[in-house]
């Protein structure tokens, strides 16, 4: 199969509408997308992807308003559509019987959101049906940022990428569901708990205590929601998180890519994300980051941890994920 890059809608919603993958941008990342109501468009991206087929999938829509069409929502989850939507936010909510069971990966709760993205808002308005789509690159690995990330995982195996430049958040949707009066926060993202219990006057209680070392609690063999398996968007090359000067006393004479804040470590590469010190932009910066070190042959990478607040607690998380775990 060719693969083309383009910003063609029409070209991207024809392939849609035969029953064929398009990777598409999103502002968090570029995301997998078929018609989210056709079992055999979905099986697709978990072939393309080689996805275990117990994740779920983020089913896309073109407003807030079409949520009620796929899902079962309370009061407190539309307030927070309303208000977080279109933009890096899904909510889990029981999912309408129109939804095929292959796209919740068999759970009777469904991931939904509004992206953030003019051309793939576009996209979703000419379709008659929404989007399933996960990040668009091979399972496991780190989430594409760029049309060409989506290229360099996925030529030959789907027909088109459309092509919305670089992603604008760089991370992954906050995923949270409304239950109980309060929030369970699922994934974190750049819209932080802080901001989601400022606006719904609820506690957010986080589903996996992020410790020092930001392990994760969640079921290898059943996740709730998407991105939630403990390893994922890993690098090829072995990730270590912690103190970097003592991590780099431990591998002393390796080839070693450290990545910080803005910091600089003697004895290492350093790749600093985010020079102005906002972790916004460290955000943006992580996945592409990651990439470039796989590609420049290092014998490992150095992480520290970053301030655990607001984006950062997401930063964490996705390379505490990332990170290298001895296989016995």
């Amino acid at each position: 199969m060719q693969t083309a890059i383009g910003t063609d809608i029409t070209i991207a919603a024809a392939f849609l509408q035969a029953g064929e993958l398009v990777a598409i941008p999103t502002e968090t990342v570029y995301g997998l997308a078929a018609n989210a109501l056709d079992p055999a468009a979905v099986a697709k991206i978990y072939a393309a992807k080689n996805r275990p087929s117990f994740n779920p999938l983020i089913l896309h829509l073109a407003n807030t308003n079409q949520i009620t069409d796929y899902a079962e929502a309370d009061e407190m989850s539309l307030k927070l559509a309303h208000h977080f939507m279109p933009g890096p936010l899904t909510l889990l909510l029981p999912k309408k019987s129109n939804v095929p069971d292959i796209t919740t990966a068999g759970s009777h709760k469904l991931a939904i959101r509004v992206p953030d993205q003019p051309l793939t808002l576009s996209l979703l308005s000419k379709l008659a049906f929404p989007l399933a789509a996960p990040s668009a690159n091979p399972s496991g690995y780190i989430s594409p940022t760029t049309a060409h990330h989506v290229m360099d995982g996925l030529h030959g195996k789907i027909p088109y990428i459309l092509d919305g430049g670089s992603t604008k958040v760089g991370l992954e949707s906050t995923i949270c569901e409304v239950a109980d009066n309060q929030i369970i926060l699922h994934r974190a993202g750049s819209v932080t708990a802080e901001e989601l219990s400022a606006f719904s006057g609820l506690p957010v209680i986080h589903n996996s205590a992020i410790s020092q070392h930001v392990s994760q609690q969640v079921s290898e063999n059943q996740p709730a929601t998407p991105g939630q398996l403990k390893s994922h968007y890993a690098p090829h090359t072995p990730l270590f998180i912690g103190n970097i000067p003592q991590l780099l006393q431990e591998h002393a004479g390796k080839k070693i890519a450290v990545i910080s804040l803005d910091t600089e470590y003697e004895g290492a590469t350093n790749f600093k994300l985010a020079t102005d010190h906002q972790l916004s932009t460290a955000a943006s910066r992580l996945f592409g980051t990651l990439r470039k070190i796989d590609q420049s042959n290092f014998d490992l990478i150095l992480s520290e941890i970053f301030p655990n607040e607001g984006i950062g607690v997401a930063i964490n998380d996705r390379i505490s994920r990332a990170q290298f775990i001895l296989k016995h």
